[in-house]
């Protein structure tokens, strides 16, 4: 079991789905993801995340950057 939450801000794995997620905080036994491009936020529980590898935060960043160059 994984007990050490990313901090906010930081990007993370679902790993039940394999979706990578922004870590937006933890209430309870639960950790808040948000899509990398905006929506609404899911919960995971802590047992179920883990933190991003390289290639997958790169993957986040360019979605945030190419959601952000679109923003009028």
């Amino acid at each position: 079991m994984n007990s050490e939450i990313p901090p906010p801000g930081s990007y993370a794995v679902d790993t039940r789905s394999n979706r990578v997620g922004r870590v937006m905080g933890s209430e309870g036994p639960y950790v808040q993801l948000r899509p990398p491009s905006g929506g609404r936020e899911w919960d995971v529980p802590r047992s179920a995340l883990r933190p991003a590898c390289s290639a997958e935060e790169l993957s986040a960043r360019v979605g945030d950057l190419n959601r952000n160059s679109r923003l009028p």
